[in-house]
């Protein structure tokens, strides 16, 4: 056990119990002992019994974080070896690991920690307090485990930018953990090639989680025309031209997500079936539908429309409006490819949503696919956060 003691009220502590990973500010009753923030306690239920270890911060609504539920485990360096080990090994049963997420946080028991691997390069986000104060403890650990199972590393970013580190009492960092490196790094996956840029790209560079979402994709599109709506860097574009689709557009608002799209259907091959348009998604379906244009397969993958809970009814709205508008430039028995990234957008409540916007639109569906995110991504039960992408295949019907 540690020195400083924070015990629970009576009946607090449900969501921990029942398999989560944090302790809330209102759950706890008095703390015993002096520490630092981001310093390692014990938690202890109402009556005194232990339930395991975990950091302390007075300036986050997750007052601890935990990191064991065995009170007497000390959180050395061999806790933290055998954590990253099992995560790594983890990685190298389920996943290509050329391109993956090595560490996610509270689903490798590791809080607050992510960890990308894009060919020989690391990337890593610290956003909590405590494992901010071990991140470098964990890096070397994580270098050595690497180079033991033959996954050499030649260099190190961190992107913990996040605003969310605000909410800890940390400032917003980036920068090299190693020595400095060209960060633009190319990956391939599913077949296709991109460059990544890992210190300028949205969170780590790439976004790993759709990896078997994007493969998936490639199955409906062969000799297809594929919209592709928050392209980003051209990811499901890539992938429908690299499966034979005829003609692809993708689109986003951004304009450096928009010439480094253009640039890795170059470094593919696929300049004359791959093209890329800077846009407002929401103001261009509805000139697309007022142009008649028509897909063989819609794709849609928004940002997170709700980041709490507070934020919901509207990302609803957002939802039901995009897909509407997608399912109306699909042609008859064509397909639509939609998801939403939000851990608050539930599975049931964004399945509601769709249907709501198949009768506006007066389509009907057949679900064909669905999945969540990427296995290097695991989902921990009981710990909803971990759980956030949910991804549609729909064949799309007009109403007979």
């Amino acid at each position: 056990m540690y020195p400083c003691k924070v015990s629970l009220k009576p009946g607090s502590g449900r969501a921990f119990k029942s398999g989560g990973a944090w302790i809330y500010d209102n759950e706890v009753a008095r703390v015993e002992g002096n520490f630092t923030n981001g310093d390692l306690v014990t938690v202890l239920d109402h009556d005194g019994y232990p339930l395991g270890n975990g950091f302390m911060n007075l300036h986050s609504k997750l007052r601890v974080r935990m990191m064991t539920r065995n009170a007497a485990q000390e959180i050395d360096d061999a806790f933290l070896r055998a954590r990253i080990e099992a995560a790594v090994r983890l990685r190298k049963q389920v996943i290509d690991t050329g391109a993956c997420r090595l560490i996610f946080g509270e689903a490798d028991f590791l809080p607050g920690l992510t960890v990308d691997k894009f060919n020989d390069v690391l990337v890593l986000e610290s956003l909590a307090l405590g494992m901010d104060r071990m991140k470098e403890r964990v890096l070397k650990i994580l270098l050595e485990v690497l180079s033991e199972e033959g996954l050499p590393i030649r260099g190190v970013y961190e992107r913990s930018d996040a605003k969310e580190r605000l909410k800890e009492g940390m400032d917003r960092v980036k920068g090299f953990l190693s020595a400095p490196f060209d960060t633009k790094v190319q990956i391939c996956e599913n077949g296709v090639h991109y460059w990544v840029d890992v210190a300028e790209g949205q969170k780590t560079g790439f976004f790993l989680d759709q990896k078997l979402n994007r493969r998936a994709v490639q199955g409906f599109s062969q000799g297809a025309r594929v919209l592709d709506c928050f392209t980003h860097t051209g990811s499901f574009a890539l992938n429908a031209g690299f499966a034979g689709a005829r003609e692809v557009l993708g689109v986003d608002a951004s304009a450096l997500g928009v010439s480094q799209a253009t640039e890795n259907a170059a470094l593919n091959g696929l300049s004359e079936r791959v093209r890329f348009e800077t846009a407002d998604v929401f103001e261009l379906l509805p000139r697309l539908e007022a142009a008649g244009e028509r897909f063989d397969l819609v794709i849609l993958d928004p940002p997170a429309f709700t980041k709490s809970r507070d934020t919901v009814k509207r990302a609803v709205k957002g939802y039901r409006d995009i897909n509407l508008r997608g399912m109306k430039l699909v042609r008859d028995g064509g397909f639509l490819a939609t998801c939403s990234c939000s851990h608050f957008m539930d599975q049931s409540l964004f399945a509601k949503t769709i249907q709501e916007a198949a009768r506006g639109a007066r389509k009907r569906l057949r679900q064909v696919y669905f999945s969540t995110q990427a296995p290097d991504h695991p989902i921990l039960w009981a710990a909803g956060e971990t759980y956030y992408l949910k991804f549609f295949i729909f064949q799309v019907l007009e109403e007979k």
